[in-house]
């Protein structure tokens, strides 16, 4: 729940070059960098804002479609406004859905993710707190159980992968998320449900590797993990050349 106390500390302070929408907009951004407001939580109302801000909620409303534009802000229809899990950064910052060749797409993301995320999980294993470790295991269980069932289980496995990452404490690694998404995206589209074992296979010897805060073990079972879709890959580039 939002400190509405601490959010007092930040109304607007008239600022000359500035429009008001663009200062109430730098405000709110200075509530969520301080950590009044943290990300995935829900805003106060434009009542509440416009009363913290000393401003119209007119001012209030412009300033939150600035920041919605600005991938601060996103606005989820009949519950309110949140802030972004990950402020600022856009769902396709290299312009992946512009390439149209997606199978050359999914080898060259592998590539990246090859370099990456060994690194990634052995980084989490080192500093992933219990709390990381309780999530990343939640989340590798239901990855699971949908791949079991037969649901489609690419959205949780990046929520998966992404929470790995988050487990680093390193201020970058939010910033490479949008790559590992991508990636397990494209490769689930692309290789389909050739690797439901692999894949539960390696996400468990993940996890556990970053629970027993083993590095070499957690960077080990990535990187296996990624070679598989790899193999996969190549695998359904042969199938398709003898049909």
């Amino acid at each position: 729940m939002v400190d509405m106390e601490k959010l007092a500390e930040f109304g607007v302070v008239q600022e000359r070059g500035k429009s008001l929408t663009e200062q109430v907009a730098d405000r709110i951004s200075d509530m969520i960098r301080e950590q009044a407001i943290h990300n995935g939580q829900k805003l106060p109302n434009e009542f509440e804002l416009a009363a913290i801000l000393n401003v119209g909620r007119g001012t209030v409303r412009e300033a939150v479609k600035l920041l919605v534009s600005r991938n601060v802000l996103e606005i989820k229809r009949g519950k309110g406004t949140y802030v972004k899990k990950i402020p600022g950064v856009v769902d396709d910052p290299l312009g992946f859905s512009y390439i149209r060749d997606r199978r050359q797409l999914s080898k060259d993301l592998l590539e990246v993710r090859l370099l990456l995320e060994p690194q990634i999980a052995a980084l989490a294993a080192v500093r992933a707190t219990e709390e990381d470790i309780k999530e990343i295991t939640a989340l590798c269980d239901e990855v699971e159980a949908l791949i079991r069932s037969g649901d489609s289980h690419l959205g949780k496995d990046v929520e998966l992968h992404s929470r790995i990452a988050r487990s680093t404490r390193n201020q970058v690694m939010p910033n490479l998320i949008p790559i590992i998404t991508k990636g397990v995206n494209f490769i689930g589209g692309v290789v389909k449900r050739a690797l439901v074992e692999e894949s539960i296979e390696t996400h468990r010897q993940i996890t556990e590797a970053i629970a027993a805060h083993d590095p070499e073990a957690a960077r080990e079972a990535m990187r296996l993990h990624l070679v598989y879709n790899v193999e996969a890959l190549k695998r359904q580039e042969e199938q398709e050349r003898q049909n």
